[in-house]
């Protein structure tokens, strides 16, 4: 009998992996976070954009140049040395970090963002503060998930037309992309590894727009959902583990220092002029021991925490708002908005669904209408993810 129970367990398991995208609410969380805190990002650092990753930086463009040729790291940025080619860039990443907020053309957009955000860290290996690893990671593991089921324009369109790859702009878009990826191809400006994957992602999404179009309702559909389906849960596995494991090494590497030990650590940085955009609020802080001793054991205690709490939902969903509320502060106190941004937006992945669910009918009605006799919003399922799941 038991092992009956354990192949029927197998067998519903496997059904629900390949049967569904697990977590639409959760993908799209992050979809939307990571898009908009690296387009506040660009945006807010527009004006510097040339000293931060283009030719006016310290890190010149002969060093990149010698760095990436022993590390073998990807960007387009250095296709080139002309500031126009930079600009251009620069204006695509902005442009498909928008896009891929608003969900439009989300599998094209994913790939423009990821390459975006590569080519632009990558050409300039020392900037950043802590947050542009996450959003690096993550903009990888986009590119494998299904993150505009919901909220999102393809949705909306899937929703009108019955189909997220109606219209012209598809093919369009395909052809343009497959340009760029031929000229990298032919002048060897990818690695091989790169070549073999934007070879296969575009390849993918010619079959996907014609099984679409021609067959949207047989086997050729099927077989493609299923491995859309596992890529996407794969892709969410990976996430969640990643940000487990961000928050165990840190909480780890915390422990072994002896300022986290005598519950002094938040004392110093506190003091430093360039992690102090509110001087009296740090010092009002600092001049707290008490307050400093329980923030800095707090955070510790948090960061160890968390990964084991993930099947408690009730104790997961309390350490998830206080790291929560913990990067917002880190984000005032410390000035560092963009690593708490890219962090919340991190945290996200283990949002549960109906919390999710109610936040997306709020905003639907907060959406003015276009008519009195506009239907309602679709309400989701929350059973979309099952009991007992991290994201639940």
């Amino acid at each position: 009998m038991d092992g009956v129970r354990v192949r029927a367990s197998a067998s519903r398991a496997l059904a629900k992996v390949t049967g569904q995208a697990l977590g639409p609410y959760q993908s799209a969380v992050i979809r939307i976070g990571f898009a908009g805190t690296w387009l506040f990002f660009l945006l807010w650092e527009f004006p510097n954009r040339h000293e931060l990753y283009g030719p006016d930086g310290p890190w010149s463009w002969e060093m990149a140049e010698r760095l990436i040729a022993s590390n073998r790291a990807f960007t387009v940025l250095m296709w080139s040395d002309s500031t126009l080619w930079f600009e251009l860039v620069y204006a695509v990443s902005v442009l498909a970090s928008l896009l891929l907020m608003l969900g439009w053309r989300a599998r094209a957009m994913s790939v423009l963002f990821m390459v975006g955000v590569l080519s632009l860290q990558n050409r300039s290996v020392f900037m950043g503060d802590g947050g542009d690893n996450v959003i690096h990671l993550m903009a990888i593991y986009l590119v494998l998930t299904r993150c505009a089921q919901v909220w999102s324009l393809d949705a909306r369109r899937a929703e009108r037309r019955g189909s997220a790859s109606a219209g012209a702009a598809g093919p369009v878009l395909w052809a343009v992309l497959g340009v760029l990826f031929a000229y990298g191809a032919v002048t060897a400006r990818f690695g091989y590894g790169w070549l073999v994957a934007f070879a296969a992602v575009w390849v993918g999404t010619a079959v996907w727009w014609m099984v679409d179009r021609y067959e949207p309702a047989g086997e050729g559909r099927a077989v493609l959902d299923v491995l859309a389906n596992v890529l996407h849960n794969a892709g969410m596995l990976v996430i969640m583990a990643e940000v487990c494991l961000i928050y165990a090494t840190a909480g780890w590497y915390k422990i072994q220092g002896s300022r986290w030990q005598d519950g002094t650590a938040l004392y110093y940085p506190l003091g430093l002029d360039y992690f102090t955009p509110w001087p009296g609020l740090s010092s009002l802080l600092a001049s707290s021991g008490t307050m400093v001793m329980l923030l800095s054991y707090g955070t510790v205690a948090v960061q160890v925490a968390f990964p084991f709490t993930l099947f408690n939902r009730r104790i997961k969903n309390v350490l998830l708002a206080v790291m929560m509320v913990e990067h917002a502060g880190i984000a005032v106190l410390l000035g560092l908005p963009f690593f708490s941004l890219a962090m919340i937006a991190a945290d996200a992945v283990f949002l549960p669904t109906v919390f999710l669910v109610r936040l997306g009918a709020r905003a639907a009605r907060l959406r003015p209408r276009r008519g009195a006799d506009a239907p309602p919003p679709p309400d989701a399922e929350p059973a979309q993810v099952p009991a007992g799941s991290a994201l639940s």
